[in-house]
């Protein structure tokens, strides 16, 4: 669809007022901020917000793999969308985070069964922990089970699919099945034991930083960090809803939003060739000027651009092309390819991504991140959306 038939499905007059609040905004906030001069300091104040606080949301995600056997992915998605309940205050918990760390842990309790209630047979037990060497092991560790998870009272090892010493799940052990027992051999139990203890006291597993340290907790280890990691990132992919059976400009656009994952996030960044230098600075004092990505804005008026249409490069602007889809009628109303729009509470907005469906979005959130996918409640204000195709 050509642009120009887009954009005349705006009003004249608000096409008009939003285009004027562009051209007078300065440079410096031609990023994903929008900052008309009513509103400048509720503007400023939810993007600092944002940028430097980390909003970002929890729960499931949509998808699957190949190599995860059903009920086991069953596990990780129920322990990843149930984690509020049990640590309030961790964001960014999400399956794929729990499948690189069974991946490498059991290979997903590979050649095991699993029964409907979650219990997998046989059990999974590691090498016994005597300092003998066998599996890597050169510490002592003296039974504190007496065989319970284990099987055995001469010493300690490693059991189930996500390999919890017996004295480690005492404290973080949870029932992820109801049926009333703590049991590190059931899939369920296990996943949402491993759920807490990643989450620790209440981290952000959005931020690299705190993911890769919750997995250092894991196992101290650099290069075991950098191998779950790596399966973290694929399962990731795994988990976006896919743009194979989309067709036309909506597939143009979410293709194109989806390849730049990974790319990193700059204030600024961005134009309809791909990555730029942005410019400084965010709200924080945080500049984009040595950084080639894209910040929010930047990314959806380069994936559009692949489709014909040509975006301002300013989120609030954005907001006056296509259809508008009011925050009142839900996520439910919005399309795969829509713009999704979140604002500050004087109505101004401040971030913009592309829905992928399934409650999800492909956006470049703020500094020190980068493009990737995120729920619709990473960011507050939902404020609706736009179909432009």
């Amino acid at each position: 669809m050509a642009a120009q038939a887009v954009t005349g499905q705006v009003r004249a007059p608000r096409r008009r007022l939003r285009w004027l609040l562009a051209l007078l905004l300065p440079l410096v906030v031609a990023g994903c901020c929008a900052i008309p001069l009513i509103s400048t300091m509720d503007a400023l104040s939810a993007v600092a917000a944002a940028d430097s606080a980390g909003v970002a949301g929890t729960g499931d995600e949509p998808g699957s793999a190949a190599d995860i056997p059903a009920r086991m992915l069953t596990a990780y998605k129920k322990a990843s969308s149930s984690i509020r309940d049990q640590v309030p205050r961790c964001r960014g918990m999400s399956w794929p985070v729990l499948a690189g760390i069974a991946k490498v842990e059991s290979n997903h309790a590979a050649g095991r069964s699993i029964a409907a209630n979650g219990d997998i047979r046989p059990k999974i037990y590691g090498p016994l922990l005597n300092g003998s060497g066998a599996g890597g092991n050169t510490t002592l560790f003296p039974d504190t089970d007496r065989g319970r998870w284990d099987g055995t009272a001469g010493g300690e090892r490693a059991v189930g699919p996500f390999q919890f010493l017996p004295s480690t799940w005492e404290t973080t052990g949870r029932d992820g099945n109801g049926d009333g027992v703590r049991d590190p051999h059931n899939a369920d139990d296990a996943a949402l034991g491993a759920a807490v203890y990643l989450c620790g006291r209440g981290r952000n597993l959005s931020d690299s930083g705190q993911l890769r340290s919750a997995i250092l907790q894991y196992n101290h280890s650099d290069a075991y960090a950098d191998t779950v990691l790596g399966w973290i990132s694929r399962y990731r992919s795994a988990a976006v809803p896919g743009a194979g059976g989309l067709s036309g400009p909506v597939s143009v656009v979410v293709n194109a939003a989806l390849a730049q994952r990974g790319v990193p996030y700059s204030w600024g960044g961005g134009t309809v060739q791909g990555p730029s230098l942005g410019i400084c600075c965010t709200p924080s004092g945080k500049s984009g000027a040595t950084v080639r990505g894209f910040d929010c804005s930047g990314l959806t008026l380069y994936a559009f651009a692949k489709a014909g249409i040509r975006l301002p490069h300013n989120a609030d602007a954005q907001a006056a092309f296509g259809q508008r889809i009011l925050a009142r009628r839900g996520v439910g109303a919005l399309k795969v390819g829509d713009l999704v729009f979140y604002a500050d509470s004087s109505g101004v907005i401040y971030h913009v991504g592309i829905y992928l469906g399934n409650g999800t979005m492909v956006d470049a959130p703020r500094p020190g991140t980068s493009v990737r996918t995120d729920p619709i409640d990473a960011m507050p204000g939902y404020a609706g959306g736009a179909r432009l195709l």
